[in-house]
């Protein structure tokens, strides 16, 4: 741990949240000639008191450890490129444009691997109206079933969540080349590309 890097991180979260020495001393029950001494990198805060200071500041423990705040770059590309994160403990589907840090029930999360469906995987696509009608004779069971269905196109996704013991058909919006992504419990996450 860089000490310095440290300090540099919490003067500018400080500066940012609009709050002196001071002020972020009273919040960690500390003196404010503490907090002078983190920001000058001549030490360090206890790590007793890192969960509150990543709570002020509204920060991952882990990046204020490391010092810095990585950006993602800004993002100009489309939805298409959508990744998901599900939590294996409650199922809670999560969306995000670019790399991100997420964590669910106490478990950090990574981005699913998209894999494209062969032929024996596709979802039945149908053209119906105005809308595509989804449905498959996957075994929607309490422990092998698919979990959610999205419509990924250019500048929007369309997620419809399914449920076990249900049939899986659902409809969603026609939008033209569009592409469908669907998580099954135990296979993964999949896609095809709508050709209708």
């Amino acid at each position: 741990m860089d000490n310095a890097k440290i300090g540099r991180l919490i003067y500018s979260l400080r500066k940012e949240n609009n709050m002196t020495q001071l002020q972020l001393a009273h919040l960690l029950n500390v003196s404010d000639k503490a907090v002078s001494k983190w920001e000058r990198g001549l030490g360090r805060p206890d790590l007793s008191l890192l969960p509150q200071l990543s709570k002020i500041f509204n920060v991952d423990i882990e990046k204020l450890l490391s010092g810095q705040l990585d950006a993602n770059k800004a993002l100009a590309g489309n939805m298409r490129k959508t990744q998901f994160y599900v939590c294996p403990v409650c199922g809670n589907i999560i969306t995000a444009m670019a790399d991100a840090n997420i964590t669910c029930c106490g478990k950090k999360l990574t981005a699913l691997p998209l894999q494209k469906a062969d032929e024996t995987q596709c979802l039945g696509i149908e053209k119906i109206e105005n809308e595509y009608f989804v449905s498959s004779d996957h075994p929607m069971e309490r422990q092998h079933y698919i979990s959610f269905v999205a419509l990924l196109s250019a500048d929007g996704v369309i997620l419809r969540k399914l449920y076990p013991q249900w049939d899986l058909q659902c409809r969603l919006p026609f939008v033209r080349r569009a592409r469908l992504v669907w998580y099954c419990t135990q296979h993964g996450l999949f896609y095809q590309e709508i050709k209708i």
